[in-house]
């Protein structure tokens, strides 16, 4: 049969860090004699504690057992309704155990603080605290936070005035404090400020806090200028004194050095040059002496005509130019070339012509290659890249004789892109000089 079981209470009230009792009979229904066990089910056992926990019954006798109930005053127990269980297992028969169910009211309880971090402060324009409020108690509490200054010399700011604080948690509020009035310069004014926590009916917290105000000016500026003053004075004082006239007279000094230094170098030089020219004179008296000593007629003679082919006088004649222009048509293959017509006059018997001049000149900005032949043989040859014009002077003059034609042949890579584009190369080549004879 078992145990059957009665409580006497099923819904009791607890106040955190109190205690209520629970009153459970246990009758033994079997017919040997049993031993029950007693224990707690339910979020309540942590607090709970059981007297006895294990007892012995004869057949239809029976027993008490009392539960208390012990909250601890923490936020980890919340305030409200918790159900438990009494549960009563029989050694003898484990079917028979029963369970006496129950619910015990843990009442609410407050524990609030504020407090404020720093307590003091010391700014010149701006302070900085931190409200930090902390719920101890079982149950969220509503707050409102309200800063004052009695003295109404601080514009005091919260950037949260409302909120709910949960139980065993605690709230982070920056506040921050600036004084109305400022001053360069003075003694340090003291300015207390309070911070009130209002919940309800709860008796309000309030904190007390408090904000030095200092000059603008640091402490340690005046006395930085006075030193900084001084030392420059000092400075100014050695220069005029010590280091000016040290470095003039070192200035002259080297100066002097300096200017002696060239002065050497300078008559050096001068000895040098008398001493060339006076060489130089004795060896022009040398050679007057030895042309005056030779025999009449064999002095030097003087110079004769500059001869071309056939040996024509070169260094005379009428003067010449040219020009010989080409249009050709683009090949891929770099040895074409193209030759391209006669100099015009005919070079008449017994004549030389003599080019000293050349002006290429590449308008489109042809690539390829241009070469200057003397009867078939080639004299110069540019490249149409890296000209568009260019003006040649030969230093040791072109001759053609009679028989010689000059001409031009050209190689054409890459036309350039006049408008409209042609596909054609056409460079040209300038001749000047003199038909001579």
């Amino acid at each position: 049969m078992g145990a059957t079981t009665s409580l006497a209470s099923r819904q009791l009230s607890v106040t955190p860090g109190g205690s209520v009792d629970a009153t459970v009979q246990v009758r033994n229904n079997g017919t040997l004699v049993d031993q029950f066990t007693v224990d707690i089910v339910g979020d309540a056992r942590e607090w709970t504690e059981v007297e006895p926990r294990i007892m012995n019954l004869m057949p239809g006798q029976d027993g008490q057992v009392t539960i208390k109930f012990a909250p601890p005053r923490k936020s980890s127990v919340p305030a409200g309704f918790v159900p438990f269980g009494v549960r009563v297992l029989s050694r003898e028969e484990p079917h028979g155990s029963v369970v006496e169910e129950g619910v015990v009211q843990v009442e609410p309880f407050t524990d609030l603080q504020v407090e404020l971090s720093p307590k003091s402060s010391r700014c010149r324009t701006k302070a900085r605290h931190q409200v930090v409020v902390d719920n101890s108690g079982n149950y969220p509490i509503p707050v409102e936070l309200v800063a004052n200054d009695p003295d109404d010399e601080l514009k005091l700011g919260l950037d949260h005035s409302a909120l709910t604080v949960q139980p065993g948690t605690s709230a982070f509020l920056k506040l921050t404090a600036k004084p109305h009035d400022r001053f360069l310069k003075g003694p340090e004014r003291r300015h207390p400020f309070q911070v009130t926590a209002l919940a309800g009916d709860i008796p309000p917290t309030t904190v007390q806090g408090t904000v030095v105000q200092q000059q603008l000016l640091p402490k340690w500026l005046l006395p930085a200028l006075i030193a900084l003053i001084a030392l420059a004075i000092v400075a100014v004082t050695l220069w005029f004194t010590v280091v000016k006239p040290t470095v003039q007279s070192a200035a002259r000094e080297t100066a002097k050095t300096e200017a002696a230094a060239a002065q050497a170098a300078l008559q050096q030089k001068a000895d040098t040059a008398e001493q060339k020219a006076a060489a130089a004179e004795q060896k022009a008296a040398a050679a007057e002496a030895k042309v005056a000593q030779a025999p009449a007629g064999n002095g030097t003679p003087a110079p004769g005509p500059v001869t071309g082919p056939d040996g024509v006088d070169i260094s005379k004649g009428t003067s010449f130019d040219t020009r010989i222009a080409g249009e050709i048509t683009a090949n891929p293959n770099p040895n074409a070339f193209t030759t391209v017509g006669t100099a015009d006059p005919e070079i008449p018997a017994g004549k030389t012509l003599v080019i000293t001049d050349l002006l290429l000149q590449n308008p489109h900005g042809d690539s390829g290659t241009i070469r200057i032949l003397r009867g078939g043989k080639v004299l110069y040859e540019f490249g149409l890249s890296n000209f568009r014009d260019y003006d040649y002077h030969s230093i040791a003059p072109l001759t053609f004789g009679p028989t010689q034609k000059l001409e031009i042949a050209i190689n054409c890579q890459t036309p350039g892109a006049p408008e409209p584009a042609t596909g054609k190369c056409k460079p040209s080549v300038t001749f000047s000089g003199r038909i001579a004879g």
